[in-house]
């Protein structure tokens, strides 16, 4: 079996967060959603638990990021190409997001989005070229890309 990620976000309201998430595509999984909690499906080894705060504090001492004014962690998702990038932006900011700053370096394409609790998210999109670390062969097909 794979690995997987599960992603724990306190959120302030489980059924507005999982309407949401919801919008972008991704599926609910019934058997670990109740009122406090929502299991988000994103892949088959990628999922977002949305937790209400006060079952989120089950599980760690610490405080609460609020995500509104702080920026706690960057949730960064990839996809296989970059119009993909558009379609899931679309989705987001039809379902209430906010958007974040883009990037493009040619080779690297992303733009950004914040959830209903603030929680930021990436969406990107890299040239198989650049993930072999070839920044000579980066620097041939896309010259405009800066140095590493």
């Amino acid at each position: 079996m794979a690995q997987q990620v599960f992603i724990n976000l306190p959120v302030h309201d489980v059924q507005k967060s999982q309407s949401f998430y919801q919008a972008l595509g991704w599926s609910s999984n019934p058997d670990f959603t109740d009122e406090n909690a929502a299991a988000i499906v994103i892949s088959d080894t990628i999922h977002v638990m949305l937790l209400s705060h006060d079952h989120f504090r089950r599980f760690t001492p610490k405080a609460i990021a609020d995500t509104t004014t702080t920026a706690a962690a960057i949730h960064a998702l990839s996809v296989e190409a970059p119009e993909l990038i558009d379609d899931l932006l679309d989705k987001a900011l039809e379902a209430g997001a906010e958007e974040g700053a883009p990037q493009d370096y040619g080779f690297m394409r992303s733009r950004a989005f914040n959830d209903p609790d603030g929680h930021p998210w990436e969406v990107m999109w890299m040239d198989p070229i650049a993930a072999t670390g070839d920044w000579e062969a980066v620097q041939a097909k896309y010259p405009q890309a800066p140095v590493e």
